[in-house]
């Protein structure tokens, strides 16, 4: 499981919000938010544009590191 920080995720609307777009990314297999921890965990089918996730992250309006 790979680890991304994103910062500005406060409840469970961001939560989903995020898994939402990551699951959408290509290669993505699996998209989990830690709240606490302000991290996107996600499981690869295939390998992932990093960029484009982060770019689908902050098309939502989030800032992902």
């Amino acid at each position: 499981m790979k680890v991304l920080k994103v910062n500005g995720m406060h409840c469970g609307n961001c939560k989903a919000a995020v898994e939402k777009a990551a699951a959408a990314v290509p290669g993505v297999s699996k998209a989990e938010v830690c709240l606490e921890a302000a991290e996107l965990r996600y499981e690869e089918a295939s390998p992932v544009d990093v960029a484009a996730l982060k770019a689908a992250i902050e098309n939502i309006g989030f800032d992902p590191q």
